[in-house]
């Protein structure tokens, strides 16, 4: 059966990661130290900056006073950038069989399932990583 939502653990840790240093912008920070706070592997973590960097969302840098910096605004990345760099295009499915409408008449679940997907949809498509930031209430390492 679809998903309503997928969200990966590299697609978690991409959007908490700009998260994190949305809220250090004039600092670097190593992935290692990214890892840590957010308890994740590190090495997981570096494939993730990797496709951040190539996608031109992060800057990395290597040696000793390397690490990953924004690239870009915060408040010019939407979540549903990152959704669709890390896991592809976000379907609105209207069924969970994963067809592109019910093949009864009357499904069980109603409209519920397409409103649901819609409203992940417009939230991804309007909320930026500086809103985040802003609300979040994390305390900077």
């Amino acid at each position: 059966m679809a998903d309503i939502i997928k969200i990966s653990d590299a697609t978690a840790l991409a959007m908490h990661s700009l998260v994190h240093l949305a809220l250090q912008p004039d600092c670097i920070s190593t992935t290692a130290k990214i890892a840590d706070v957010f308890e994740a592997s590190r090495h997981h973590l570096a494939k993730v900056h990797q496709k951040l960097t190539k996608a031109g969302y992060v800057n990395s840098s290597r040696g000793p006073a390397g690490g990953v910096s924004l690239a870009r605004d915060p408040a010019a990345i939407t979540l549903l950038e990152i959704y669709e760099l890390m896991e592809g295009e976000m379907l609105c499915k209207p069924c969970l069989f994963g067809k592109s409408r019910c093949p009864r008449n009357d499904c069980v679940l109603g409209a519920l399932l397409p409103g649901l997907a819609r409203q992940v949809h417009d939230y991804f498509q309007k909320t930026t990583v500086a809103q985040l930031a802003q609300e979040s209430n994390w305390g900077t390492d």
